[in-house]
This record gives C-alpha cells, structure tokens and sequence, in this order.
C-alpha cells in the first residue's frame, strides 16, 4: 500500500503539473524583475498590474477553451467558432462608423467595457437559450449557426470598413489587434470580479465536467440535467470570452495551443488536470513570452502575432492527425 501511494503521488500529471507550476513562477519572477530600474515601488505596482492582466487573459482564454471543447466533445474547436470575436469586431466598428473614432478614445472605459462584455454575452445567452428549448436540437447546430453570425458579423464589419476614412481606420485597426503591452489597467478589478464570480459558479457544477466529455447519452443517463448544465457552460464561457476580448483584443488560436498542450503533456484528459495545466501553459505562455519580448527582442514583434502563429500550426496539426486518422 505505501509504495501504490507513492506512485500515485508522483503520477505523470502531479509531476507535469509541478513543473508547470515551476516555470510559471519562474516567469512571473523574470516579469517583475528583469531590467527593473528605479523606485521598486513603482516598478512593482507598475508591473503588477501588468501581470495581473495578463494571468487574467490566460485565465479566461484557458478555461474557456477547455470547457468549449468538453461540451462539444471537439478538441480542435474555440469559443471564438461562435461569433464571439467577430462580434466584437463589429462592436468596434459600428462606434467608429456611426460616432466617430475619436469616440474609442473619449468614451468612458468602465462603459465600452461592461457594454462589449453584455452584447458578448448576451448574444451567447440568447443564441443558447434557443437552441436549448427543444430537446432535439444538438450542439451541431450551435455551431453551424455560430459558423453563420460570424460570417456575417464580419461582412458587416467589412462593408463598413471598406467606407470608413483613412484615418478613422488607421485607429479601428489599432483597436482591433490583440495587445498584451497596452492592457487597459483601470479595468482590472472590475474584470477580476467578472472571472471570479464566473468561476464560483463553475466550481459548483466542477463535478459534473468529466461527465459530460463521455456525451450526451451518458451524462443524462448518469443523472446530469444536461440542457441546464450545457447552457450554464456555455453562458461562463461567454462571459469569459467577453472579458479576455475586451481587456486585449480578438484572439483565435491561443486557447486551442494551451488546452491541446496540456492534454498532450498530462496524457489524461480528467479536468482537475487539464484545467490547471492549461492555466499554467497560458500564463507561461502571455508572462513569459512578454518578458522574452521585451528584454531580448526589445518590442520588435508583437507577442499576439507569436501566440497566433503557434496555435494555427496546432490547429493544422490537429486537423492533419484526424483526417489521417
């Protein structure tokens, strides 16, 4: 018995899951530290609230992604299939073309911010709650009628850009693109209570996230009150969505690098693992990618079109190895 416990207690995933709790404080070290000159006063509340921001994206964009595909039962599917980062798109550029670009810089941050994470989430609820009146209908069609408001959120987008002034546009494509440097930090504390509340509502269904990956037949017959529970999900994971696209920006890839690599490493696909581990993969990704960013290529790239590039050759991969399958 003693040497089953102690297998057990150094199994694959607490050993991947140490390691990745290492690097990632070994990152946020590095983060605060490196190149730091001055009042470490200021350096350190400076960068905390940097850092903050950026565990909160990773934070958002894991978990999101994570539960995404356990709902689905797909690995190679993101929140962003559903329109949400498309939305977002077209949020940004009716303000520009009805109000004007100035309006992105003189409104009211707490009010573009509640606003963009309430039409994200909003459209998220109403689209589940349709789909979940009848008991037929399946997450295929979720998707496929994802599939569709994305296309013609971007259209729409697209149509209006096409007539936007040169100017007006040069400063809806800066808002547009994913930042991890120029984090809105005043809207810190108003999305760590959105992550957080979200998150207490998910710890209280955590039991139930193994058992709906077996599907739908199974979890209902194992007692899982499935509509409820799916829609409750896929709600959070709007929401989640909503605050990570409106702290940085639309990001399409990098939820799918974190969970694939996770599941990767870890060998198992039990949530009490996965979870944490793709938590720790983002923030050693955002926080350790930053500071390679900035004290060895000195800002010359961008950390986003990084994250990007590696989450599509995943996504590519994952694509490759199922149809060779």
């Amino acid at each position: 018995m003693p040497e089953a416990s102690s297998g057990s207690r150094f199994s694959r995933p607490a050993i991947v899951l140490a390691g990745l709790g290492l690097l990632a404080a070994a990152s946020v070290v590095a983060f605060m530290t490196l190149g730091a000159r001055g009042s470490w006063s200021f350096v350190l509340s400076f960068r905390g609230q940097r850092l903050l921001a950026l565990i909160l994206v990773a934070y958002a964009i894991a978990v999101s992604t994570v539960l995404f595909q356990t709902v689905t039962n797909n690995r190679i599917l993101t929140p962003s299939i559903m329109g949400f980062d498309a939305l977002y798109v077209l949020v940004q550029t009716s303000v520009v073309f009805f109000l004007g670009a100035h309006m992105l810089v003189l409104a009211d941050p707490y009010t573009r911010f509640l606003t963009e994470v309430a039409l994200m989430a909003g459209f998220a609820w109403v689209l589940f709650r349709w789909l979940f009146l009848g008991e037929e209908r399946s997450l295929y069609l979720l998707i496929l009628i994802g599939i569709v408001f994305g296309i013609f959120f971007r259209s729409l987008s697209a149509f209006m850009q096409r007539v936007l002034d040169p100017n007006a546009f040069q400063v809806l494509q800066d808002a547009l693109f994913a930042s991890f440097q120029n984090v809105d930090t005043t809207l810190l504390w108003m999305s760590f209570a959105l992550v957080a509340a979200v998150t207490l509502v998910l710890w209280r269904i955590a039991h139930s996230f193994d058992v709906l990956a077996l599907g739908r037949p199974q979890a209902i017959s194992l007692g899982v009150d499935y509509p409820k529970t799916v829609m409750t999900i896929l709600t959070m994971v709007a929401v989640l969505v909503a605050v990570s696209t409106a702290l940085v920006g639309p990001i399409t890839f990098f939820g799918l690098l974190v969970a694939s690599l996770a599941r990767a490493l870890l060998g198992t696909g039990l949530h009490r693992h996965v979870l944490p581990a793709a938590v720790l993969l983002g923030i050693v990704a955002l926080v350790g990618g930053q500071t390679v960013l900035e004290r060895v290529f000195s800002f010359n790239t961008a950390l986003s079109i990084i994250v990007e590039f590696l989450g599509g050759l995943v996504f590519i991969f994952l694509i490759v190895r199922g149809a060779a399958r």
